[in-house]
């Protein structure tokens, strides 16, 4: 008697099922089945989708991004300024050398409108000033000698002394003497600040492109010793009144010079370099860069110090200087037509167009009626017969649905004709002349596929009333 052999576990069974199944699916091959449906909602949503798509392209795409552009941002630039004018204080003139800082002329500079000076300051010991935190004292013990408060003007000496005007009384420093707050006087400078003339000299570079141009024309007439800033007649002359920047801005110039603050002149080159040079063209806008509504970051003042000697001692003069800082700010692009931008946006495009049958598709297996007429009519799984000769047969015979789906097929289609007939009856469908391509066949051969024979697949009773909501 021969040995049983042992049996095979039903989970190494199953997992052998499987890896049979993926291993017979990888060799698979899918192609498209064309179907036309017959339903006015579904061939308006589809050309609908397609026009949406058409038009994002064309006129998005193409039109306003310029996708067919090779583009580079970001050119290389120099700015050079130069401020001119003078203004006058209650104690003096200012002229250009005092009230801009940094002199040298970049892209960033201030100009000064209003000072608080601090004047004949030398080294000693005075009283604290009161801004400082735990500054304020009643006795001695308050004030801890050698104390150095990193917020404060000076090393405490450990006294505690009546401040510069008032009952108040704070800790003694060894400072420069006497502190800001105790003899600060205000002075304001911005009375003919708004005629101040900037000259903002701007030239940038596209080394893509090879692309270079600046802001000034090449003239030899000396037009700019005569001309201010105009959009319109005088793009071309860099001249800007402060003023009128203050104003572009959209802000109160009188406000600004008291507090200070931070203004952005912003020169854009966006050049279309398939056009002329002439059309590259710079644009100039003006805003407000520090943040007005936040109090503790807001204005803009800097300190800067005059040192000097009277009677051999060291003596300086203390500025805190609120002014109008400019900066100016330089960007742009650059475009010109480039083949491979746009084969790939092309491409891109006439891809895009497909997502209307895609979701067509969606809209038919999922919400309409008689889904599942539609569902097999689209996915067929055909079973083609082995060629037992070893080479390719010059007339295959009709392709027939594979035996693991004749039970499912069957169904699906006696399921349509019940509800057909429990509705309507059965209607002969339309046919139309096939067309020449469809009906000929090479004469002297066997039986080949022909739009008059139909397949063994179809010879199943078709669902009239299914195939008309199709």
């Amino acid at each position: 008697m021969a040995a049983t052999e042992p049996k095979t576990p039903a989970g190494v069974a199953a997992i052998r099922r499987l890896a049979h199944g993926c291993w017979s699916a990888f060799w698979d091959y899918e192609t498209p089945k064309v179907i036309v449906v017959k339903n006015r909602r579904l061939g308006v949503v589809y050309r609908a989708v397609q026009l949406l798509i058409l038009l994002y392209f064309v006129w998005y795409v193409f039109i306003v991004q310029k996708s067919y552009q090779d583009s580079e941002t970001g050119p290389e630039s120099s700015v050079i300024t130069k401020v001119k004018g003078i203004t006058s204080s209650e104690h003096r003139v200012w002229d250009v050398e005092e009230y801009v800082k940094p002199p040298e002329g970049g892209s960033a500079f201030s100009i000064i409108t209003r000072i608080e000076v601090t004047p004949f300051q030398t080294l000693g010991t005075c009283p604290e000033s009161m801004r400082v935190n735990n500054a304020t004292c009643a006795s001695d013990e308050d004030c801890v000698a050698g104390q150095l408060n990193m917020l404060g003007n000076g090393l405490r000496t450990g006294r505690c002394v009546p401040y510069y005007h008032g009952a108040s009384r704070t800790c003694e420093v060894s400072a420069w003497c006497p502190v800001e707050d105790g003899a600060s006087v205000s002075q304001f400078l911005g009375k003919m600040a708004p005629n101040f003339t900037i000259l903002v000299k701007n030239s940038i570079h596209y080394p893509k492109f090879q692309f270079s141009k600046g802001n000034i024309e090449n003239r030899k007439d000396g037009y700019l010793k005569h001309c201010t800033f105009d959009e319109v007649s005088n793009l071309y002359c860099p001249i800007f009144k402060l003023g009128f920047i203050v104003e572009q801005a959209g802000e109160n110039f009188t406000e600004l010079a008291h507090t200070g603050g931070v203004i952005g002149i912003i020169i854009n080159w966006d050049c279309d370099l398939d056009l002329s040079a002439s059309k590259c063209n710079p644009k100039y806008s003006f805003r407000r860069l520090d943040p007005q509504h936040i109090p503790a970051s807001s204005g803009y003042n800097f300190r800067f110090a005059k040192y000097y000697k009277i009677n051999g001692s060291t003596t300086r003069t203390l500025i805190k200087a609120y002014g109008i800082r400019i900066d100016v700010i330089v960007h742009g692009q650059a475009g010109k037509f480039s083949l491979i931008p746009t084969i790939i946006n092309l491409a891109t495009a006439l891809t895009s167009i497909g997502v209307g049958s895609f979701l067509c598709d969606w809209i038919l297996l999922t919400f309409m009626n008689k889904n599942k007429v539609y569902s097999h009519k689209k996915f067929d799984k055909v079973c083609t017969p082995r060629n037992t000769s070893g080479s390719w047969p010059v007339a295959p015979p009709p392709p027939q649905p594979c035996s693991a789906d004749t039970d499912q097929v069957d169904q699906l289609w006696a399921e349509g004709q019940s509800q057909a007939q429990a509705v309507l009856p059965p209607q002969p469908c339309p046919t139309s002349a096939p067309s020449k391509q469809m009906v000929d066949a090479p004469k002297g051969t066997g039986r080949g596929l022909s739009i008059s024979e139909p397949s063994q697949q179809d010879s199943t009773p078709m669902d009239a009333r299914g195939l008309a909501q199709l």
